[in-house]
């Protein structure tokens, strides 16, 4: 009996033979040592079977012999696939380029990834690496193995205790991991921390040095806060002055805000193009045509062949264009208001630090024209406001 893959490598084909001796022709088919299979009878004069190609022609003598008609009814096989492909030149033409595409696509290094370096910039760690001969587009087979390529960057990389190089498809992944430092603490000369602005001193801590404010005290920017001379003349001691300070310090924001607020939104209008990716170029495939609007914001999605854990630089890219719009909202006065304390609020607090606070605030003026609301807010904010000055010893 044979295996469906040995009937389908060889050719069948499924007839259909009519006549009052149909029987009598199966059996003498039979008897010639034909191979017949699938033998279906419908009636008395109709019989359905499958056969090979090479005993297709054996059946001549047969029908004339018995008086029966064949009617084929399927073809199946590599030889018909064969001669299917044979017709359409530039189908199979065009699937064998593919596939030649792919190999020689999926032959270069299309993507280069660094993990696990900290101090070690990436930039140093591609440089090095383009020195071994790795690099964006560089062709595999002319690359070392990865022992050899992770020897050569160590070397290349004196801050490293090891490096990985794993190559799967066309990815690269170089991993660092670096060597351990002490940390190099730096230098302290000796100094005082004065005051960084005008403020009342909040609260002071002293870890080292002498305070020389108390909470309450008003402050000029440059008085001193913490000392770091200690003793007297006689029995004098100079230190690095540590603690912090903070006071309360006064702002006044002067703020305008436009009635008229524009935005940019989404009118429901879209266009898709599509695009089939090679490498790091695109061949646009669909979305022809000019825009039926003008003013729009792209919206990409990309995804790439992958087959198992190997990365092919081939793809497709599909941008959908969502048509925008310029709206123009009018705002009343409390609303902009609002706007321009929360935008004044954010503006103060970036240049006070992430560790003030706001305590107070209040209007001193407003007032809307021009299109315009204007305000004079005062804000009372709590904030450190120490910074350090050098300790000049004398004979230096």
């Amino acid at each position: 009996m044979q295996s469906a893959v040995l009937k389908w490598i060889q050719g069948y084909v499924k007839i259909e033979v009519k006549g009052e001796r149909a029987a009598e022709f199966i059996n003498r088919a039979l008897s010639k040592g034909l191979s017949l299979w699938d033998i279906r009878v419908s009636g008395d004069k109709l019989v359905e079977l499958c056969l090979p190609c090479r005993d297709a022609l054996r059946l001549r003598p047969l029908l004339k012999e018995t008086g029966c008609r064949m009617h084929p009814l399927k073809r199946e096989g590599m030889p018909f696939a064969a001669r299917k492909l044979a017709k359409r030149k530039t189908f199979l033409a065009g699937g064998v380029a593919f596939i030649a595409s792919l190999f020689i696509l999926s032959s270069f290094v299309w993507s280069i990834k660094v993990e696990g370096n900290v101090k070690i910039g990436t930039q140093t760690i591609l440089d090095a690496a383009r020195k071994e001969g790795l690099y964006l587009h560089q062709w595999k087979y002319r690359m070392g193995d990865s022992e050899k390529l992770s020897f050569g960057l160590q070397t290349h990389l004196p801050g490293t205790s090891w490096v990985g190089v794993e190559i799967k498809g066309t990815q690269v992944t170089i991993k660092i991991v670096e060597a351990d430092k002490p940390e190099e603490k730096p230098l302290v000369s000796p100094r005082n921390l004065v005051a960084s602005k005008h403020a009342v001193v909040t609260e002071i801590q002293a870890k080292r040095g002498r305070p020389l404010v108390q909470p309450n005290a008003y402050v000029r920017k440059g008085d001193v806060l913490i000392s770091g001379t200690l003793g007297d003349e006689a029995n004098q001691k100079i230190v690095v002055a540590d603690g912090y300070v903070k006071g309360m310090v006064w702002y006044t924001s002067k703020i305008e805000v436009p009635i008229i607020q524009t935005y940019e939104t989404y009118t429901g209008e879209s266009k898709t193009r599509n695009y089939l990716v090679f490498g790091s170029k695109g061949l646009q495939v669909s979305g022809y045509g000019k825009l039926p609007f003008e003013h729009y914001q792209t919206i990409p999605e990309q995804k790439m062949l992958q087959w198992r854990s190997f990365k092919l630089p081939v793809g497709w890219l599909s941008e959908k264009l969502m048509a925008s719009e310029t709206v123009e909202r009018k705002l009343d006065p409390a609303e902009a208001k609002a706007i321009g304390l929360e935008r004044a609020r954010a503006d103060l607090m970036s240049e006070a630090g992430k560790d003030a606070r706001i305590v107070t605030e209040k209007i001193l003026h407003e007032k809307s024209e021009n299109g315009k609301v204007y305000m004079e807010v005062h804000f009372e904010v709590e904030e450190f406001i120490m910074e350090e000055q050098p300790i000049v010893q004398q004979g230096e």
